[in-house]
């Protein structure tokens, strides 16, 4: 009875051993995997990607049903538009994502077949050419304007995400809003601009 106790023992902990020496496993998640909703949960109160989607995509409805574009569709032919970078107020290092989401605006603007969109390798292109690379002076409304002017837009697109964070007793609030505006090149007036807004939260 005991040796079969000592064997029952000595095979326990050897699994217990394989397992623990297995390690973390990695896991796909997504449309069409074994976890297609390994996205949806939280990891912390930082943007992440599905948080930034909801943003743009909030202000994306407002824009195609807003008086303005109804105007570029209307109009005898498509405006053009220039899309610039979206300044990051808030403490957390999210330029790469901010590009990626940049991305998936051109291609909506372009699909729509409302407006016509500068390349933004092109509107890169010249930010480089006037020194413009690195530099928060791109989100200057005049710099703005006169670059969109030099690559043929009457329009250009341009944003800001910020943050309030909240804490006490030991839980924490933060409030993210991503603003978007669309703003005329030789008028420099606002033809559009929506406020979209998520909150994140540890609570106890």
């Amino acid at each position: 009875m005991i040796a079969h106790l000592t064997r029952t023992s000595l095979l326990l902990a050897a699994t217990l051993l394989v397992t623990a020496c297995a390690g973390p496993t990695a896991v796909r998640g997504g449309h069409g995997t074994e976890n297609p909703n390994l996205d949806d949960a939280a990891m912390s109160t930082g943007l992440d990607r599905v948080d930034l989607e909801y943003l743009m995509q909030q202000n994306l409805d407002k824009l195609f049903a807003s008086r303005a574009w109804t105007n570029f569709r209307r109009a005898p032919e498509a405006p053009v538009v220039a899309i610039w970078p979206i300044r990051n107020d808030t403490t957390e290092h999210i330029e790469n994502q901010l590009n990626t989401l940049l991305a998936t605006v051109e291609s909506r603007m372009v699909e729509s077949g409302d407006v016509r969109v500068v390349s933004r390798e092109r509107q890169r292109e010249m930010a480089a050419e006037v020194g413009l690379q690195n530099t928060n002076a791109v989100y200057d409304p005049a710099t703005a304007a006169r670059l969109s002017r030099q690559v043929g837009a009457q329009y250009y697109l341009t944003g800001k995400v910020q943050a309030v964070d909240e804490r006490a007793d030991g839980e924490r609030r933060v409030q993210y809003t991503l603003t978007i505006q669309l703003i005329g090149v030789e008028t420099s007036l606002i033809e559009f601009q929506n406020t979209s807004a998520r909150t994140k939260a540890i609570v106890r």
